[in-house]
């Protein structure tokens, strides 16, 4: 279901920005823009459940940053669509919990790696107009998450009693943020923004026959700062 929102999303924004935009001569309705993304976790989990498992044993996921990567349209002087996504950041989950299962270390380890592609389309609104250099800016859309290339560390495969198939579904949730745009010469500019999304899945791990399971949100911060040209 998922898939098939982001594919009528795919056609619906370009027939909303076809029919909003107008071309102000001078001021370019396009604009592409390059930077860092910092992205922090604050991670709400049950406890992992299923055969074999210790009661109180949870995850957490440790912070990154990876390149920023957006595009931008121009509806008028005040809306404009942002399409947001970076390079899928490898992100390493911890174990929360006991200090040991056993005679294996737990809490603090990392016990699992995953990619995340994770593209965001907001329709944002931007203060003043073209004759100011500096415009903050508020948005809100959606945010889709495709999780891939899940691996269970060599810690998590000790803790779980053998090699472990990582499982989490997809997500689509709200997000949103805000931020500020600087106008430079010659169509440059620079930005900055704080954006939060809600991402939540379902975390299987399976080792053998033994299942286990945890409903895990995300609830991903980000902070961007890029250089954009415009066009």
């Amino acid at each position: 279901m998922a898939k098939s929102f982001l594919r009528s999303l795919g056609f619906a924004l370009p027939m909303l920005a076809a029919s909003l935009a107008w071309a102000d001569e001078g001021i370019p309705n396009n604009a592409v823009a390059v930077g860092a993304y910092f992205i922090h976790y604050d991670v709400h989990a049950s406890d992992l459940s299923g055969p074999f498992t210790p009661a109180g044993l949870g995850l957490d996921v440790k912070s990154t940053s990876t390149l920023y990567l957006g595009y931008f349209r121009r509806l008028s002087t005040h809306f404009a669509i942002e399409l947001a996504a970076g390079v899928p950041p490898l992100t390493k989950s911890e174990g929360k919990g006991p200090a040991a299962l056993g005679s294996v270390p737990f809490n603090g380890q990392v016990i699992s790696t995953v990619r995340w592609l994770a593209p965001t389309a907001l329709i944002k609104y931007v203060f003043f107009d073209e004759s100011h250099s500096v415009r903050p800016f508020i948005g809100a859309g959606i945010n889709y998450v495709d999780f891939y290339d899940r691996d269970s560390t060599v810690a998590g495969n000790a803790g779980a009693g053998g090699p472990t198939k990582i499982e989490l579904s997809s997500s689509l949730g709200p997000a949103g943020n805000i931020g500020v745009n600087v106008a430079l010469p010659h169509h440059w500019g620079v930005m900055a923004s704080y954006s939060v999304a809600r991402v939540h899945s379902d975390l299987h791990a399976i080792t053998g026959d033994v299942v286990r399971f945890s409903s895990v949100s995300f609830n991903p911060s980000t902070a961007v700062v890029a250089v954009s040209y415009a066009f």
